[in-house]
């Protein structure tokens, strides 16, 4: 099965998830490297006064990407994100995207991301205006609904496909739900069959039997991965391969890996300078390293660390080693995970105790 948007037909149906604060241009690369068949950028304000900030014009430029190049906007006035497309479209988008699945406070509270669920009229008008403006493919993110007492997705979703939108993505939670609890698929399912646009299914899929599990129960036509993109950014090329023949893919070397990883490093200090990319670099080696033998003490070398350089190097310094040990990552199981967490608490306790304690010296007869 293909998936196509507009003209553009995708290599393969599993996608990079827009995570704020993670997907950035280094991130999307690194994920189409390992398999992903299709990124979305970070979202960005539709809001014309915030494009001169150092992180709404990083978030807007699609130099260096694959195509299709999508980006997402977020806003909550038709006009202001019907511009924002154009403007966006003019510096080399070929797809636009509309938030409406953020659950984030400040993006809900001023009535946008996820808190358009609550407006189905608003919306109809976002999407005519967003679609009228733009000669590019316009695609739709969205929750299942406000809460679990209010799933509206089914009614949205044929609003979209009235309006021209190409292409649905769906996360599986409301956005009362947060990232709390487990996705839900149902919804998921009645929005597949009632649109004849593409769906795409999102939420805790984070292996390949999950993503073969959630394509058949829902129907959808693709998977989007999000957090578990940030631990394994392999995870892609698994899947698919597991979709393509129905076996697992071999576990791969850290030797492939190694380049791969040390080159995103490179362009991730190269696209947010020295002082921010040794800062961001910090979760992103922590996200990519925790559930390793040896990830927690690495990343305790890397939050110490403020040059970018030398935490290139520890980072390659752990893959050196991790190779010559086994040509394997070997990852820790969850029972040694909460071991080792607890460990690393309680020295904190520990240090802390021994910061607070003061000698009081005896004050007169004893």
């Amino acid at each position: 099965m293909t998936v196509k948007i507009g003209a553009y037909i995708l290599p393969n149906r599993i996608f990079a998830a827009p995570m704020a604060g993670i997907a950035d241009r280094p991130f999307r690369r690194l994920c189409r490297a390992l398999g992903a068949g299709y990124t979305v950028g970070e979202m960005a304000t539709a809001d014309p006064r915030l494009r001169a900030s150092r992180k709404t014009s990083r978030r807007l430029c699609s130099e260096g990407e694959g195509e299709p190049v999508a980006i997402q906007l977020a806003g909550a006035d038709p006009q202001m994100l019907a511009d924002a497309a154009c403007y966006a479209a003019d510096r080399g988008a070929q797809i636009i995207d509309i938030n409406m699945g953020c659950p984030v406070k400040k993006v809900c509270n001023a009535a946008a991301g996820s808190a358009l669920l609550r407006d189905e009229a608003l919306v109809g008008r976002i999407l005519d205006a967003v679609v009228r403006a733009v000669g590019v493919p316009v695609t739709l993110k969205l929750r299942t609904g406000w809460s679990p007492q209010d799933r509206n997705a089914a009614r949205v979703g044929r609003l979209a496909e009235t309006a021209g939108i190409q292409l649905l993505v769906l996360h599986g939670r409301t956005r009362a739900c947060g990232f709390g609890g487990s996705a839900e698929y149902d919804t998921i399912g009645e929005v597949k069959s009632r649109v004849r646009i593409p769906v795409v299914a999102n939420g805790d899929i984070d292996s390949p039997e999950k993503a073969r599990h959630v394509l058949n129960y829902t129907g959808a036509d693709a998977v989007m991965i999000g957090r578990a993109a940030q631990a394994r950014p392999w995870i892609f090329r698994e899947i698919d391969h597991f979709l393509r023949n129905g076996t697992k893919l071999p576990a791969i070397r850290i030797a492939e890996l190694r380049p791969l990883l040390l080159q995103f490093l490179d362009e991730h200090y190269s696209h947010h300078g020295e002082l921010l990319g040794a800062r961001i670099a910090r979760k992103r080696i922590h996200f990519l390293a925790r559930s390793l033998r040896g990830g927690r003490e690495l990343s305790e070398r890397i939050n110490a660390m403020d040059d970018c350089m030398q935490q290139r190097r520890a980072l390659d310094e752990f893959l050196l080693e991790s190779a010559a040990r086994h040509p394997f990552f070997e990852y820790i199981d969850a029972a040694e995970d909460l071991l080792v967490e607890e460990e690393q608490r309680a020295r904190m306790r520990e240090r802390a105790s021994l910061t607070q304690q003061t000698t009081v010296l005896p004050v007169g007869p004893q």
